[in-house]
């Protein structure tokens, strides 16, 4: 096994989680009894460029298809980070109806839809075909494909180059990582400007948020690691945010590596220093994440049987990809979770994967009244508490496990 970034060998374990199956790949009722693919979690960290990543096991395009279930739009939050974001960029880099913007990822619509309320000419480029059809119908102008270096020509000798693109959440879901940010260079304006949005690793490790290691994600990235990644391919990084979304993550503004237009801020070398400070240049800094994890679950399955011993009802909320390997991990079932509720209507009445746990809408909260409700995506819990004081008002309770185990008898602070 070599590294996706650098070609050096894979010799050092971060984590192992054991096999898992595909975690967006919902099952069907009807076919619970067929084998289900699974995939190994054995994350590792490179020696000689510092890159978290599960060695490529599982194709990018048997995981983005048509019946792709992560619509972004359901959560009202993420839903104003990207507006939120429009906005900044749009004044910060003087967007207006001659620019041309571009998101990579685009899913939904849930970030160009506000790009295109500013009247600002965009393009979303996204591989699953459900997805790009909602977002169509926002009006935003969608490329079904996935992001390499055949599409952002396509789309340069289309549309013209782009004075900005967004990428978020999706620079850990490529395998072929060196290509991928090649293919930026190629759709980017001279002075143009690419913001990559992803977990901190620094924040994973943390947190505790071994639940962020599924499939889809391939690498797991520190500044240092993703700086690499795009100095070998002609970008520099100039400026990073530090945000709180999905437990902390780094915004990076990326340029052409000899463009004069974006001074480096101070903001790089702190964030660097910050991960140095935690160990992260070098490779002893990854280790120990293993006993964490394994404390978390074994805390989780302990709760779960007192529960039971209890006579109290437990179920889950969200059916998020984070939420299937934190079950898968722990060995929960339908005998522990009675069932999980999810807004998205592409879910409802299907089997979580590996733990075959039902999902249910979620008004089931208010006609079942479970005891417990354990929020798998806890990175939205204070949201979810908000949007459902219902299970307050009878006597229930939440409940998040990372970082640890926390139970909620009134909304959180």
């Amino acid at each position: 096994m070599k590294c996706r970034s650098c070609s050096a060998p894979l010799t050092t374990t971060f984590v192992d989680l054991g096999s898992h199956p595909s975690a967006n790949r919902l099952i069907d009722p009807a076919k619970a009894d067929q084998p289900e693919p699974k995939f190994a979690l054995h994350v590792f960290v490179c020696d000689a460029c510092l890159l978290v990543q599960i060695p490529h096991n599982h194709a990018a395009d048997d995981i983005f298809t048509e019946d792709y279930v992560y619509y972004a739009s359901i959560s009202k939050g993420w839903v104003a980070h990207a507006k939120s974001y429009v906005d900044k960029v749009a004044d910060r880099f003087a967007l207006n109806d001659q620019s041309f913007m571009v998101e990579v990822a685009s899913n939904d619509g849930y970030l160009l839809q506000h790009a295109v309320a500013r009247s600002i000419p965009c393009l979303g480029i996204d591989p699953a075909a459900g997805c790009a059809d909602v977002a169509k119908a926002k009006g935003v102008k969608t490329h079904v494909g996935f992001f390499d270096k055949q599409t952002a020509e396509l789309v340069a000798e289309e549309r013209g180059k782009a004075d900005l693109i967004c990428a978020n959440n999706v620079f850990a879901h490529v395998p072929d990582i060196n290509g991928f940010a090649a293919s930026f260079r190629v759709l980017l304006k001279p002075e143009g400007v690419l913001t990559l949005e992803f977990p901190h690793v620094q924040r994973l490790i943390a947190g505790k948020q071994f639940d962020t290691i599924y499939d889809e994600h391939y690498s797991y990235f520190s500044l240092k690691s993703a700086q690499a990644i795009l100095q070998r391919q002609g970008l520099r990084v100039f400026d990073v945010e530090e945000l709180p979304t999905h437990g902390g993550s780094l915004r990076l503004y990326v340029c052409h590596v000899d463009s004069p237009a974006h001074p480096s801020q101070e903001s790089v070398g702190q964030v660097l220093a910050r991960e140095q400070g935690c160990g992260l240049h070098t490779v002893s800094g990854y280790g120990g994440f293993q006993a964490e994890v394994d404390t978390i679950t074994q805390s989780f399955t302990a709760f779960l049987a007192d529960e039971k011993k209890a006579g109290r009802t437990v179920c889950g909320f969200g059916a998020a990809a984070k939420g299937n390997t934190f079950l898968n991990a722990c060995g929960a079932g339908p005998e522990t979770l009675m069932f999980v509720c999810d807004d998205t209507v592409a879910k409802q009445g299907k089997l979580l994967p590996g733990s075959h746990i039902p999902v249910v809408p979620s008004n089931r909260l208010a006609t079942d009244k479970p005891d417990t409700v354990v929020i798998l995506p806890w990175n939205i819990a204070p949201e979810v508490m908000r949007n459902y004081p219902g299970v307050f008002e009878v006597g229930g309770r939440f409940v998040t496990c990372i970082p640890e185990l926390r139970v909620f008898d009134r909304p959180a602070s």
